[in-house]
């Protein structure tokens, strides 16, 4: 079936955790998802062919590095990121509002004009206002794009909070005027607050009056102690709308992702998997193994005997060892498209205990396993 509309469909819930769909033209995403980031128009170190084989049905880039490299102009040219990284599935970008945290001395906010950066590569001065951030999103012909917010520091300021509040709602309603009525894509609005129940309320309620088609909740995992993650996501994510998807920016490690689902949490992206393999550190079935550790010298099993991507199953723990040992990039190579693969077996593990009622003990499980 030919599918032309972006539309969410939720399934099941097993209690809070939730089992859906994400419909759109270039493919169906089953949530809960977790999307590989590609920031730049490449996941680091790993073929696009390799990331499909992992059963990964969506990947993130970032609006900003693209704005910068390799550019509008280019993007336009190959109508987009799909083509231009070899990539025919849905892809989502970040607005670029996370750059303006985490590049904080390269900028400064103007809530008329935007975000002000001094580019990290030339110096040169670039302005991301929220009609910019959804103009560069366009080019790269995201199938989901977000708004530009302000996301904070962590902080216990409420009024730094309720600030960043204020500057996001405003910024979320000029990016839906320049978003348009396109059907075919979603555009999401992303809550702040910090870790204060009152504010996150605030923020989730304006958005809700403007209408997106998923929402975010942005300023979390940027320091606060897990615990404080899932309490303020407890507190708040009912009052999320029930029929659009709900996602986490910028989570995270598995114990992260199951403690967010087991709150009613639908999508995840992050670093982790790819960062984590160039150093030398691979998420499994038994846990995470530093293969750094010399206790994998001489171990000749797999990380996965059943992972037959790129013959993966063929390579022992002594053989990455002593890759990572001799700085050859194999090793990062071998090790990120493990944990690609594992993070997509372990959201469909998730996916098959929602469906058969038996998330909870699932939960129970790995909610620790991983630390």
């Amino acid at each position: 079936m030919e599918i032309n509309d972006f539309s969410f469909e939720l399934i099941t819930q097993n209690d809070k955790a939730r089992l859906g769909k994400i419909f759109t033209p270039r493919g169906t995403i089953d949530t809960p998802t977790f999307m590989t980031v590609g920031t730049k128009g490449t996941v680091k170190g790993v073929f696009t062919d390799d990331i499909l084989q992992t059963g990964a049905q969506i990947i993130l880039g970032n609006t900003y590095h693209l704005l910068l490299r390799p550019g509008i102009k280019i993007l336009s040219e190959f109508k987009g990121l799909h083509n231009f990284m070899n990539w025919n599935k849905p892809i989502l970008t970040d607005s670029g509002g996370y750059q303006i945290m985490s590049l904080a001395k390269l900028n400064k906010i103007d809530e008329t004009t935007g975000a002000i950066f001094q580019s990290h590569i030339d110096g040169k001065k670039i302005i991301l206002s929220p009609e910019k951030s959804i103009q560069v999103q366009k080019a790269i012909n995201s199938d989901i794009l977000m708004v530009l917010d302000e996301c904070p520091k962590l902080t216990n300021d409420k009024k730094i909070l309720s600030s960043a509040i204020n500057i996001s709602t405003k910024w979320a309603k000029r990016s839906k005027v320049e978003f348009g009525n396109d059907k075919s894509k979603g555009l999401f609005g992303i809550t702040q607050g910090g870790l204060y129940k009152d504010l996150r309320i605030e923020s989730i309620k304006k958005l809700i009056e403007i209408d997106f088609d998923g929402y975010a909740m942005g300023g979390l995992a940027v320091g606060e102690p897990q615990e404080e993650m899932f309490r303020i996501l407890n507190e708040t994510t009912s009052f999320l709308p029930k029929n659009k998807p709900r996602y986490l920016m910028g989570v995270g490690t598995p114990s992260d992702i199951l403690g967010a689902v087991n709150e009613g949490i639908d999508m995840f992206d992050c670093v982790m998997p790819t960062r984590s393999g160039r150093t030398g550190l691979a998420f499994s079935w038994e846990g995470k193994l530093n293969l750094k550790n010399s206790k994998y010298q001489n171990d000749k099993s797999p990380i996965d005997e059943k992972c037959l991507i790129r013959n993966l199953n063929q390579y022992s723990k002594s053989y990455l060892n002593h890759l990572i040992k001799t700085n050859e990039m194999l090793a990062s190579m071998l090790i990120s498209l493990h944990n690609i693969n594992f993070y997509q077996q372990f959201m469909q593990e998730i996916r098959n205990n929602i469906k058969n009622g038996t998330f909870s003990s699932f939960y129970k499980k790995y909610i620790n396993f991983f630390n």
